[in-house]
């Protein structure tokens, strides 16, 4: 329970990166120290819930459980992305059970009160008895659907469960603007353009090792033979955001050289760079000058994780070949990193491992998530 996670444990990890402890191994194995961090970090933060392709077109919904809550992903009729709970307001029935197109409204399948696909109660039958669809009880304009608080960036849904936090563009408004040349259209590339991992580890283990660059060499020799280890560099913003950059991005070529079409009015930084955020708690964003990648995180428990990758371009056409063949290609580097996370994972079932240690030179960018996280759930637990 809360009262279980001891203070001195999420100081120890706020400390200087020189002295600092990880967190400990009940922050991953522990399901009272997973609920916890649920509501404290996940509930109360922007998380990441779904890409907008998800729902393409108008009508477009789509059912998404996120930390045990029915959640409906829809886009309106004048082409919002709206996210409501997935519940009917007369006695609680699931709404919505597969992906498919709203043509007329949300109908409840129990007893059919409609919604319309921005959540207002428009039908009630035989509410008042046989025959009468209105009753002085049932005030229709109270009883709409429950949405939840979203927000869309990177083509991204974030949503905020518990209503409280600040504005997204407040909270991340640093780095809204240190990626702002990106502030322009990118397209979904379609059904190879997404792809989905499974991966038995708590999910921050996937966010640490996004974060940094320290184990390419090692686990991705493959990219690290063009974009060296010393070709990276760390961004560690305490308290907001950190990943890393390269200095080397080699643009994809096909067989006849084709290559993608560059975002427009880039700064000269991107002609040769990348970097690749973490948006916390749960987002991960790669860019590059011809295309963009989104990982976003879904932790199904304590020790699973699912990640939901999608890819984007420039422009609304690109050669078929080489989209598939970047699909390929990420897809391979992500599928690296698969047994050093389940890897950590098991070993936080290690009763002598006290969350390890930082490299002050080489793990800031993880030591940085670390520190937000406890800050959050120290925050949760009412530390001073």
């Amino acid at each position: 329970m809360a009262k279980d996670i001891p203070l001195q444990t999420l100081d120890a990890v706020r400390q200087p990166i020189e002295t600092a402890n990880g967190l400990p191994n009940a922050h991953y194995i522990d399901p009272d120290v997973f609920n916890v961090e649920k509501q404290a970090v996940l509930c109360a933060n922007w998380a990441g819930l779904a890409a907008a392709a998800d729902v393409p077109e108008l009508g477009d919904a789509k059912p998404i459980e996120f930390l045990g809550i029915p959640l409906l992903l829809v886009r309106d009729r004048q082409g919002q992305v709206r996210v409501f709970q997935n519940i009917c307001r007369h006695r609680g029935m699931i709404l919505v059970s597969e992906a498919k197109k709203i043509e007329g409204a949300i109908r409840c399948p129990y007893h059919s009160w409609c919604y319309s696909t921005e959540g207002k109660l428009v039908s009630t039958p035989h509410v008042g008895g046989p025959g009468h669809n209105t009753h002085d009880a049932i005030d229709k304009s109270l009883l709409g659907l429950i949405e939840v608080r979203s927000h869309i960036w990177f083509e991204t849904v974030f949503i905020n469960i518990d209503g409280n936090a600040a504005p997204f563009e407040e909270v991340h408004a640093d780095l809204i603007a240190r990626w702002s040349d990106f502030d322009q259209p990118m397209y979904h590339g379609g059904a190879d353009s997404t792809f989905t991992l499974e991966v038995k580890t708590n999910w921050k283990l996937a966010v640490e090792n996004y974060c940094e660059s320290y184990h390419l060499p090692w686990v991705h020799p493959g990219l690290n033979s063009y974009s060296r280890l010393e070709d990276h560099y760390n961004i560690d913003e305490k308290g907001k955001f950190s990943g890393q950059g390269t200095l080397v991005y080699r643009q994809l070529t096909g067989d006849d050289g084709a290559v993608f079409p560059d975002f427009a009015g880039l700064d000269e930084k991107w002609t040769e760079g990348g970097e690749y955020l973490t948006v916390y708690p749960n987002v991960l964003l790669g860019v590059q000058r011809d295309h963009t990648f989104v990982i976003i995180l879904e932790p199904v428990t304590h020790e699973q994780t699912r990640e939901h990758i999608h890819l984007y371009y420039a422009s609304p056409q690109t050669n078929d070949a080489l989209r598939a063949k970047n699909t390929v290609q990420w897809r391979g580097i992500f599928e690296e990193d698969v047994f050093v996370v389940e890897g950590m994972q098991k070993g936080r079932h290690s009763p002598g491992f006290d969350g390890g240690r930082f490299s002050p030179a080489m793990d800031g960018p993880t030591h940085c998530f670390h520190d937000w996280v406890a800050g959050k759930v120290a925050e949760h637990l009412g530390a001073p």
